[in-house]
């Protein structure tokens, strides 16, 4: 079973301001050179696209409401939906914030049939999360996910085993899982335009097109995924980056950056209860050369003053900058769960004092949803008022 929510960061935002229904919306930062999170489906009607430049959705929806992200509060939806899979199997394997797999075999003589199981969960995520999903149910991974993308928005689909050659065969070519625009240029030029014309094109001829690749889709195109529901999946890094408006050279304005950046990824980390060895440092200038620096911790650490030093740490060794810089990012990596985890101390009370107030912070933003906690670093001078 794949479970998606609809559209899920602007179904979170309508979710709080219901009088927004059926208004074109946008969810990211409205000006500079964001990128869309994501749109309502009115918006998508006109051609508005997740990671699309804000620029360009404005341009095909000037008279959309664009809606600022609030990450920690969808981090809080997210653990509410996963609360909603694990109490129907332990064999969950998160994707991102809003789609998991999950494996529903052992839950059927408890919980019914599948159908039943992924009306049980659409029905939770809404009278519980006040959201909507949808569920593609399949033998497969691969299909099921498939099924999800077909049913969306706020249905269900089930891919008998028996069905599931004939309803792969009846589907385009870019339903494949690895099939973007290059891979289908490459395919229409040897007149390959859907799943049966993968299926139906020998092995060797595919290999010879696309390498590996070509392996790979035809053995999805006869619904071959062997790969089983993994469980839940460990955290490799997190972090977070932000181009700017405007290419700078003000160290005020990089360190700045820095210290929201690393509060956002130590919430982050607090969140999944984990705790990051490494940190590194991402500057992309203005000729969009970038470069990436990092040092290891003598232990790790969920603390934003202690990520910020480093961090801070990291851009001052960089020396003189020959270029404005265009975006600047922070990620902590080689993570490990919190819970048994040595973390970073220092001989500074103030430290533990800047953490123990990340942690007020974090339970005040979970029991008031918006509310929150910044440094008066961060505060803009019109907020201040």
């Amino acid at each position: 079973m794949h479970v998606d929510m609809d559209a899920f960061y602007v179904t979170v935002e309508l979710r709080d301001s219901p009088d927004l229904r059926g208004k074109m919306v946008i969810v990211g930062q409205p000006e500079g050179r964001s990128v869309v999170l994501s749109a309502s489906y009115e918006a998508r009607s006109v051609g508005v696209r997740s990671a699309m430049p804000m620029v360009t959705a404005l341009r095909l929806c000037p008279t959309a409401v664009v809606i600022p992200p609030r990450h920690q509060l969808y981090q809080q939806v997210s653990g509410e939906i996963m609360t909603v899979f694990r109490s129907i199997t332990d064999k969950v394997e998160q994707l991102s914030v809003d789609e998991a797999f999950l494996d529903i075999s052992g839950s059927l003589r408890r919980l019914g049939t599948p159908l039943e199981i992924g009306a049980l969960i659409r029905s939770r995520i809404s009278a519980e999360v006040g959201i909507t999903a949808s569920v593609g149910i399949a033998a497969s991974k691969f299909v099921a996910k498939v099924a999800s993308t077909r049913c969306k928005p706020n249905g269900m689909l089930l891919i008998e085993k028996e069905q599931t050659v004939e309803y792969l065969h009846s589907l385009p070519v870019e339903a494949l899982w690895g099939v973007g625009v290059k891979t289908r240029q490459v395919l229409a030029r040897l007149g390959i335009f859907t799943v049966a014309d993968v299926a139906a094109t020998p092995l060797p001829s595919l290999q010879k097109a696309l390498g590996s690749t070509g392996a790979a889709l035809h053995s999805l195109s006869w619904g071959i995924d062997p790969r089983p529901v993994t469980g839940e999946r460990q955290e490799k890094s997190i972090g977070s980056e932000e181009t700017f408006a405007v290419d700078t050279f003000d160290d005020e304005v990089l360190t700045r950056e820095l210290l929201r950046l690393s509060h956002r990824v130590a919430g982050r980390l607090r969140e999944a209860g984990l705790s990051g060895h490494t940190l590194s440092l991402k500057i992309k200038y203005s000729d969009f050369s970038s470069i990436t620096r990092s040092k290891t911790l003598s232990a790790g650490t969920d603390s934003a003053t202690q990520i910020y030093a480093g961090a801070v740490t990291l851009l001052r060794a960089l020396g003189v900058r020959s270029q404005s810089v265009r975006l600047i990012g922070v990620r902590m990596e080689k993570l490990d769960a919190l819970a048994g985890a040595p973390l970073q101390f220092t001989l500074d009370p103030r430290d533990d004092n800047s953490r123990n107030a990340e942690v007020v912070g974090d339970a005040i933003a979970a029991r008031f949803g918006s509310a929150k906690i910044v440094p008066a670093r961060l505060i803009k001078p019109r907020d201040r008022a």
